[in-house]
């Protein structure tokens, strides 16, 4: 009798779905609602994600937002917060941990 392997989905394996539903939100869910929660707690523009890693209670998001715009757009000031959601994605804590200039290469 031939062994029979897990069903596949476009995604990726059934396996690997059901851990990710079982260990809470995502990667891409985690970053989105960072997203979400920089615009209602700061009220600047997000310039992106620069990091995002899992931890034993859920993730660290950094996000680096626009803070004050410049002309030209290398001069502006950005500011990267670091954003701590549990494993349901709900907010822990943040703080902003730096402030640069775009230009500024020396991070």
């Amino acid at each position: 009798m031939a062994e029979q392997t897990p069903r596949r989905t476009k995604s990726g394996s059934s396996a690997r779905k059901s851990r990710a539903a079982a260990s809470g939100v995502g990667a891409k869910d985690a970053a989105r609602l960072a997203h979400e929660y920089v615009d209602a707690l700061v009220d600047r523009p997000v310039d992106g994600v620069s990091g995002l890693r899992r931890t034993d209670d859920g993730w660290e998001i950094s996000i680096d937002v626009v803070e004050v715009p410049r002309i030209p757009d290398t001069t502006s000031l950005l500011a990267t917060y670091r954003l701590r959601l549990d494993k349901r994605g709900e907010l822990v804590g943040y703080d902003r941990v730096a402030r640069f200039r775009r230009s500024d290469t020396s991070g």
